[in-house]
């Protein structure tokens, strides 16, 4: 991938592939709640994002600040991705949300996410001021990555610049409730389709964010389903996105990460035969198999796109801490 001219490249640790990490269930915790906050460090979601934006009110928002300091460096954040959801730029409180919470606990958070994304300035402004408490601090520069959240109409029309904007982007989220505002969409349930459309609402939205994301090698993540105790509509939501494609979902609720955890990854079925292609293709094309450009596995013919295929189902089940429960098995002769 071509690095676009932005301000985290050429600085050390920088411009190399940022890593893919687990993002099935993103669990939103606000944080300027501290029983939430140590509660949310038990939960089996693969990311937590501490909220300064909607779950903190203006009043609360500066003692969430070092609210959120202190869960970060003191907490056990163990195997989950720790992200801080600051104000978005057209408020007053993004740079020092920034300023706090990185100087405070920048060694011990992975991501910053960029709510209500409408053009590509607003991450490299973020991925320079990001880069100056870098430096100021001492830290790895370039480390920290960016989520941007599109929430409106003018993000999507502006998605690919946006998504090209910064080397430390690793992911676009999709803001529904925002988003519906922004259409002037006849309803007022989140994540459900508007009454009287006999379609899917959402499909252009979702592929576009996906496809924007696909391009430059970013994750995709689905926004929240407020009915919080509807479970069955919530996987029914998820799966949608998960068909798509997408890498995970917000969760609101601890009653929904099972769900989410399940339904963004592969079945195990679905992993344990693609763990098989990759062997069999591994094996043929070797000179040990006759380095054969395709073969059969069972009834199936496999070649190099059956290959690529596997890679996308095989990567996520590893992600997921799936075991393999079969062996492929090199014919004889």
């Amino acid at each position: 991938m071509t690095a676009p001219a932005t301000p985290g490249y050429g600085l050390p640790g920088a411009g190399a592939t940022r890593p893919q990490r687990p993002r099935r269930s993103c669990l939103a915790v606000p944080g300027s709640n501290p029983r939430f906050l140590e509660k949310a460090q038990g939960l089996p979601a693969d990311l937590v994002f501490l909220d300064l934006e909607d779950a903190c009110a203006p009043l609360a928002k500066e003692g969430a600040r070092h609210a959120i300091v202190e869960a970060l460096n003191t907490g056990d954040w163990a195997g989950k991705t720790r992200v801080v959801r600051v104000n978005d730029w057209l408020t007053e409180w993004t740079y020092r949300d920034v300023i706090t919470v990185v100087e405070g606990a920048g060694q011990n958070l992975d991501c910053v996410m960029l709510p209500k994304v409408q053009d590509a300035e607003q991450i490299v402004a973020l991925d320079l001021l990001l880069t100056q408490i870098e430096r100021a601090m001492g830290f790895e520069a370039g480390r920290i990555g960016i989520e941007a959240q599109i929430e409106n109409a003018r993000g999507l029309v502006n998605i690919d610049t946006i998504a090209g904007a910064s080397p430390r982007l690793e992911t676009l989220v999709f803001g529904p409730a925002d988003f519906m505002a922004s259409l002037n969409m006849k309803t007022l349930v989140v994540g459900e389709q508007p009454p009287g459309y006999g379609a899917d609402a959402y499909h252009y939205i979702l592929m576009r964010i996906l496809m924007a994301a696909r391009t430059h090698d970013l994750q995709a993540i689905d926004g929240p389903y407020l009915q919080i105790r509807d479970v069955d509509g919530f996987r029914e939501v998820a799966g949608r996105a998960a068909a798509l494609g997408y890498d995970g979902k917000w969760v609101l609720h601890p009653g929904q990460i099972e769900a989410s955890n399940e339904i963004f990854a592969p079945s195990q079925a679905d992993y344990d035969r693609a763990e098989l292609i990759l062997d069999a293709y591994a094996w043929h094309t070797s000179a040990a198999g006759g380095a054969k450009g395709s073969a059969m596995l069972g009834d199936e013919m496999i070649d190099e796109a059956s290959r690529k295929m596997a890679l996308v189902i095989s990567g996520k089940g590893r992600a997921a801490g799936m075991r393999r429960t079969t062996r492929f098995e090199a014919p004889e002769g």
